[in-house]
This record gives C-alpha cells, sequence and structure tokens, in this order.
C-alpha cells in the first residue's frame, strides 16, 4: 500500500466528478447535506478557508474491484470509468459539484428534513465590505430563482434571470468556474465597477482555491481500504460493519472471475430478510447479527483446524467480522438462514411469538450459531432440553444486556458439547453464572426487562387458558385474542385499597389474558368480576377457579380480595416456575418473603409505561356490567 498527498484546484476536482473521473464506490451513503450546510461551506470557499483534505482511491486493481456510480447530480456518460473512487469527501464534493456546475441547482434539504432545491448567489457589494461580510452576502434562493414571501403571493427577490441577477448585483456562483461565461456577465452588470471590484477580489482568488488529497494507489489492498475508509470516513454516522463488507465483498476478484460480476451483499441480504419476514419474531434480525452468526461459525472453524499452542479464537467482534472472506459468508450463509427460520420454532415452543416479547433479541445470534454447529441433533429431546435450560439462564439470568460478544462466543464453545454431553462436559458459563434473587419480581414491573418477558412466556407455556373463552394461548389464539399481559387485582381496585405501588405493578399480580377478558375484568375486585365472568361465559365457580390456576394463582385469594394472600401465594409459584425453568434455585429473601431493598428495586424510569397501561387499564373498566 502506497499514498501521496498532492495539492489540486478545486476547479479540477469539479472536472473529474463532472466527467466521471471522479466516482463514487456505490457502498457509500447517499448525498444528505441540508441546506445551510451547503451555504456555510460556500463562503469557507470565497473565503480561502481550508475544508479538510478529501481520500481517493486510484482504480485499476486485480484485488479491489469496487463498482462506481458518479456524483449525485454529475451527467456521466454510462459505462465511463473512473480513475479515482472517493472514499471520504462525498458531502463537500457532491455539495461543490452541484452548486458551482451546471445551472447550480442543489437538492437538498432544510433543517427540519423537507426536500429542497436551491442555487447560490452572492451580493456582491456586501461581499466587497471585507471577509466578515461574506456569510450575509451569500444567500440561498428556490431553484426558480425568486424569494417569495407572504406564502408565496409577493416577490421579495428576482434572481429568475441573467438580466434581473446583474440589475440586483447578485453573482450566480454557478459561474464562479466558468471563465467564458463570467466575464461576459461581469460587464453586463449594471454597477460595473462594482462587477469588476468583484471578479478581482472575490472571483480570482477563489478561482485558484485549493484542496489537498490523500491519494491511495492501486496496490492498495481491500481490507486496507476497508480500514481507512472506516477511520477517515467524517462526512456522517461511522459505517457499519454490513456496509464495510459490502465494499469488501463487491471488490472480491475470485468471485468476479468465477462468475463475471461482483457479489452484491445489499441484494444477498434483501433476499434472506424476505425469507426470515414470514417469522414475526424475528422481526429484530438485522444485518449485523447474520453476520455476527457467521463470524462465529467461521472463525470456530479455523480455531478447529489450527494446531498451534495458541489457536485462533472463536469471535464475534467488529474486527474479525471485517476478516471475513467472500467463500467464508457464501459457505455458511445457507446455514445461519436456516437456522434463524429454526430458532423461531424453537421461540414458539417456549411461547414466545412476537418481537414485542423477545426477551434478548441479541441471544438468537449465539442460538442460531449453536443450532448449525449441531444440526438435526438440536432436536433430540435430551439436547433440547439443555438447550433450553441455557436459553432460560441467559434470559432469567439477564445476561445479554450489555457487550455480548464474549459471551456469544463463550456459548457456542461451550453449549454443543454440554448439550450433546460430549466427553462430560462442564455446564456453560452462561449456566453457571444465571442466578434469580426473589426481590426481582418486586421489580419485574414492565416488558422493558427481557426477565420479565421470560416470566410472561414461562406462565403462556405452562398452559394459562384464558378466563372467558377457555382457550390455550397457543400461537394462532395469542394472535387472535389479542393477548397481553394484565393486572389480576386490578389497578384501580390496588389504589382505593391502598396497595404498595411496588407490589400492584410487580409481574407477581400481573398475568397474560385476552383483550375481551380485561374488559370484563375492568377496575373491580377479584371477587366481583370473577362473578361476572362466570355468569358471562357461563361457567361454574369450580370451572373458573381450575382456569385461574392455569396462571398459578389463588383463586381462594382472589374471591376474598385478599391481595396479600394472593400476591405470597403466587410469588411461590413463579419461583418454581424460574427454578424448573433454569434448573437452579432462587434465593428466597428474610422476613416472609418481603423484599430485602425493595425500594432500590423499584424500577422508577418505567414509570411512564406503567402509567399508561393502567390508564388504559381504567378506560377499558365499562365493560363490567
Amino acid at each position: 500500500m502506497g499514498f501521496s498527498t498532492p495539492m489540486y484546484d478545486l476547479s479540477k476536482y469539479l472536472e473529474w466528478t463532472t466527467n466521471g473521473n471522479i466516482q463514487l464506490p456505490d457502498f457509500q451513503r447517499g448525498y444528505k447535506w441540508e441546506d445551510e450546510r451547503i451555504r456555510s461551506l460556500l463562503v469557507t470557499i470565497l473565503r480561502g478557508h481550508p475544508l479538510g483534505i478529501v481520500m481517493l482511491l486510484e482504480t485499476g486493481s486485480d484485488q479491489v474491484r469496487f463498482k462506481p456510480r458518479p456524483i449525485e447530480g454529475a451527467k456521466v456518460s454510462p459505462g465511463t470509468e473512473p480513475a479515482f473512487l472517493l472514499l471520504d469527501g462525498q458531502q463537500r464534493l457532491t455539495s461543490l459539484t452541484q452548486a458551482l456546475t451546471g445551472n447550480g441547482v442543489v437538492a437538498t434539504k432544510d433543517d427540519r428534513g423537507k426536500r429542497l432545491e436551491r442555487r447560490y448567489f452572492v451580493h456582491m457589494a456586501t461581499a466587497l465590505e471585507g471577509e466578515d461580510r461574506i456569510d450575509e452576502a451569500l444567500i440561498s434562493v428556490p431553484a426558480d430563482g425568486v424569494i417569495r414571501t407572504n406564502f408565496g403571493r409577493d416577490v421579495l427577490l428576482d434572481l429568475s434571470t441573467t438580466e434581473k441577477e446583474q440589475a440586483e448585483g447578485y453573482f450566480p456562483l454557478r459561474l464562479l468556474y466558468e471563465p467564458v461565461e463570467t466575464l461576459p456577465w461581469i460587464f453586463g452588470c449594471v454597477e460595473s465597477s462594482i462587477g469588476r471590484d468583484f471578479y478581482s477580489t472575490i472571483v480570482t482568488p477563489a478561482s485558484r482555491y485549493r484542496i489537498p488529497a490523500v491519494e491511495l494507489d492501486s496496490e492498495t489492498g481491500k481490507s486496507a481500504v476497508a480500514t481507512v475508509f472506516e477511520k477517515v470516513n467524517t462526512g456522517g454516522l461511522q459505517l457499519t460493519v454490513f456496509e464495510l463488507l459490502t465494499a469488501i465483498f463487491a471488490g472480491d476478484k475470485t468471485h468476479f472471475d468465477q462468475t463475471g460480476t461482483d457479489f452484491r451483499l445489499n441484494d444477498d441480504w434483501r433476499d434472506i430478510q424476505k425469507s426470515l419476514s414470514q417469522y414475526p419474531v424475528l422481526g429484530s434480525v438485522d444485518n449485523t447479527d447474520f453476520l455476527q452468526v457467521v463470524t462465529l461459525l467461521s472463525t470456530r472453524n479455523r480455531n478447529l483446524r489450527d494446531r498451534s499452542t495458541r489457536p485462533a479464537a472463536i469471535s464475534a467482534k467488529r474486527e474479525d467480522t471485517l476478516k471475513l472472506k467472500l467463500g467464508e459468508y457464501l459457505e455458511w450463509r445457507g446455514p445461519v438462514r436456516d437456522a434463524f427460520q429454526w430458532a423461531a420454532t424453537f421461540l414458539a415452543d417456549l411461547h414466545i411469538f412476537d418481537v414485542r416479547f423477545l426477551p434478548y433479541p441479541k441471544q438468537l445470534v449465539p442460538l442460531a450459531a449453536i443450532r448449525v454447529v449441531l444440526g438435526k441433533d438440536a432436536d433430540l429431546r435430551g439436547v433440547k432440553k439443555r438447550i433450553v435450560q441455557w436459553y432460560w439462564c441467559g434470559i432469567l439470568g439477564e445476561l445479554y444486556g450489555g457487550a455480548n460478544e464474549t459471551r456469544f462466543a463463550r456459548d457456542l464453545d461451550q453449549v454443543p458439547a454440554w448439550a450433546t454431553d460430549k466427553d462430560d462436559a462442564s455446564q456453560p458459563k452462561t449456566v453457571t453464572d444465571a442466578g434469580f434473587l426473589e426481590s426481582r419480581f418486586y421489580s419485574l414491573r414492565t416488558r422493558n426487562s427481557a426477565a420479565y418477558k421470560g416470566i410472561y412466556a414461562l406462565l403462556l407455556g405452562e398452559g394459562a387458558k384464558d378466563w372467558m373463552l377457555d382457550k390455550a394461548f397457543d400461537k394462532v389464539q395469542y394472535t387472535e385474542l389479542k393477548v397481553d399481559i394484565h393486572h389480576i387485582f386490578p389497578y384501580q381496585w390496588c389504589l382505593e385499597n391502598g396497595i404498595d405501588a411496588e407490589l400492584r405493578e410487580s409481574i407477581v399480580n400481573k398475568t397474560p389474558l385476552s383483550a375481551q377478558t380485561n374488559r370484563t375484568i375492568g377496575g373491580s375486585a377479584p371477587s366481583r368480576y370473577l362473578a361476572v365472568i362466570e355468569r358471562k361465559a357461563q361457567i361454574d365457580g369450580s370451572q373458573l377457579d381450575e382456569l385461574v390456576a392455569t396462571h398459578a394463582a389463588s383463586s381462594a385469594a382472589m374471591r376474598a380480595d385478599d391481595f396479600d394472600a394472593h400476591f405470597a401465594y403466587r410469588l411461590d409459584r413463579l419461583v418454581e416456575l424460574v427454578e424448573n425453568a433454569t434448573g437452579k434455585t432462587v434465593q428466597r429473601d428474610e422476613a416472609d418473603g418481603a423484599p430485602t431493598e425493595m425500594s432500590n428495586a423499584f424500577e422508577l424510569e418505567n414509570e411512564i409505561e406503567v402509567t399508561m397501561e393502567n390508564e388504559l387499564n381504567v378506560v377499558l373498566e365499562g365493560e363490567l356490567f
């Protein structure tokens, strides 16, 4: 890899962008600068201040094959091959190309994101008053050259023709680098002396404006280009791993030699995404998740092949994803896609049906990787039981809430051997790390928590049935019945009876119910709404008691309106659910199950969501009678 640092006149850059000598690698994001930012850039040029460097990559390499596309707004003949690809400086050169060439119309937007077409002019007399007045002198006008006011009824300034520009003393910046047209425009000004002074003081220095470049030679490798591009791209948000790999894969010479086409990662991901979209629970899976699974599997393969004393580590880190070769991606993309689809059925078996109640979307990354490694063995009864245990330990132990790459790698290394009981493998660290305190039940209050969603799914999986309809919440009926989680002792009743807010909002006092049942419950005492359910559903008390029991709730406590007995009974049942799911003992609190530090456990940050849910419940009270 070699590079040079030449200086080029801005006029040369404009020549190259308009004739296609400079083009963009097509993985670059689109043009997005706002009107005011463009105006400020032009002020910088007229003042002669530096605007930073641009980075160019010389084309012609056998190793780096990026598909080019012209700078937006440039009229480049189809099929024109560039001499350089623009790696850094896209927003600046696109703005300058559109504003300073052709008709000078720039497709931009205002500070609220509204799309605009603008042209830029300099009031010559104001600009001649000194450098500090250039900012005031340079204006942005609509593409037709007319500034209107009073909702478009009155014309404030009309620069729609050359004659009007000259009469008003506004120089169009589209002519700044067009000397053949500039001089006749200057001589035609009404105030010819101002025109001549403006030409010598502003136009002539601007014509000599230069911009430094960092020019990478054609020997630069594709991984180096991606790394350099990532470090120097200052025109917007940092590029994602997916965007950088799009660039790397598009330049794969072996693939081009074999197929005659460049590999389009974007197109490939769209096909994969379409195949995953039929599963609502996979709605959060993005291209980075997919690439992380591929990276885990590729690095694991290297690890298994490496016979050295320090083999390559299994990894899902960004830097290792950027090292992926196209061949590795093509090897694993099919199995990984299938593994994500398998994960959707795995989650459905655990009564997790949609992304809203998916506890940890990122836990799908190691789950999919584990499925690829185990293949069909993942569905064997004993193997799947252990995978399920690992999955619940991750959720109820709340182990996937932060930086996860290290845990992903460890899971892939440890879970398959343990799940298949290979060589007496020890428990994975995710299982041994998992722990659950009884006091956590008091602070689980909204679906913002993974453990909250997990316990909700466990209740569904235990066979919870709707109290009004006597229907189990399977995948189909879950959607048809509009199932959500609701208070057992209603919010309004708890308010009226002085129930502590932490106990009222705890998941211990909440359960999945259909929208119809929730409307029937309203805000009344359990003893009252149970009677209403019996009447409306035409069932006797013992039948309803059996339905209530499927929710790990005490119908006796509910019929007595005894909140304390209800809470204590259900807390014990939920503890059992967690212990059965994780295979680990829940640490019980002291003093008859009261939380040890209730005030500290209370999730105040979720108060807004709780309030909104409760207000909705109050609104739905109307169907009680």
